[in-house]
Order: C-alpha cells, then sequence, then structure tokens
C-alpha cells in the first residue's frame, strides 16, 4: 500500500486552494477539521491493534473519542505542547460555540474542542506526526492501551 508523504499536499495538488493559509481559520473551524484528525488516528490504531467486529471497534474508539477522554488527553499533554500548539488549543478551548454535545459538561467539552483545534493546527501546519507523539505520550501518561 502506497501512503502519500503528506496527505495535505496531495489534497492541494489535485485541489489546488486559493488560500491555503490556514492562520486566518477560526479555531472552531481548526476544531471541526481537528476532530477528523483525531478520529482517523484513533480508528487507525484500534484498527490495527484489535480485532473483532466493527461494533466492537466502533465501541472502542467511542470510549477514546468524547469530550470527557478528549479531556483527560488534553490536560495530560498540556505540559509538553510548544508555545504555538499551547497557543492553538488555547484558542479552540475558549472559542464560543452555539451548543454543547448532550453527554459532555461545559468544561471538557471546552477542553476537548481545544484539543481538536490543536490537531487541525498540526494537520493544517504538516505535522501530524507531531499530533501522534503527543496522542501517544498522553495516553501512556493515563496508562490506557489501546
Amino acid at each position: 500500500m502506497d501512503t502519500p508523504k503528506n496527505l495535505l499536499e496531495e489534497i492541494h495538488t489535485l485541489f489546488p486552494c486559493k488560500n491555503p493559509d490556514f492562520r486566518t481559520l477560526s479555531p472552531l473551524k481548526l476544531a471541526y477539521l481537528g476532530d477528523a484528525v483525531f478520529d482517523l488516528i484513533i480508528r487507525t490504531l484500534i484498527l490495527e491493534h484489535n480485532g473483532g467486529p466493527v461494533k466492537a471497534l466502533h465501541r472502542q474508539t467511542s470510549s477514546l473519542v468524547n469530550a470527557g477522554t478528549q479531556a483527560k488527553l488534553a490536560a495530560a499533554m498540556l505540559p509538553v505542547l510548544t508555545e504555538d500548539e499551547q497557543d492553538a488549543y488555547r484558542h479552540g478551548r475558549n472559542a464560543k460555540s452555539a451548543s454543547v454535545a448532550k453527554h459532555a459538561d461545559i468544561h471538557d467539552y471546552r477542553s476537548a474542542t481545544g484539543l481538536e483545534a490543536l490537531f487541525g493546527y498540526l494537520y493544517l501546519s504538516g505535522n501530524t506526526g507531531r499530533a501522534v507523539e503527543l496522542l501517544e505520550y498522553a495516553l501512556s501518561k493515563l496508562s490506557i492501551n489501546i
């Protein structure tokens, strides 16, 4: 299987973008993209490390891709974030969204939005490796096994 070295470059090569400057995006738009990036990383790890039916894989994914767990992961990785990463997280965390998830505490929801904004920022800056590194650090620190 041939995986592109940089998915974002592949996307922009085939679908040119007028203004690829992600620094102009709102924190909620970064979080929108970061949600997908985080989900994709988690799904990949679960698929590669666990067997069983898709329903079981989805259950494992849902245990990690939720506001409560994402807030814990964000708190665990905060001490090792660079200044730029802290800014991306903080902007996402402080963004005012129109809604809150049904089963989420508002503080967890905001922290999770910060984590998603951070992952969106890392993806758009071409640093998905750093996103995986931060996730591995936080999972390890919280003793969460995939």
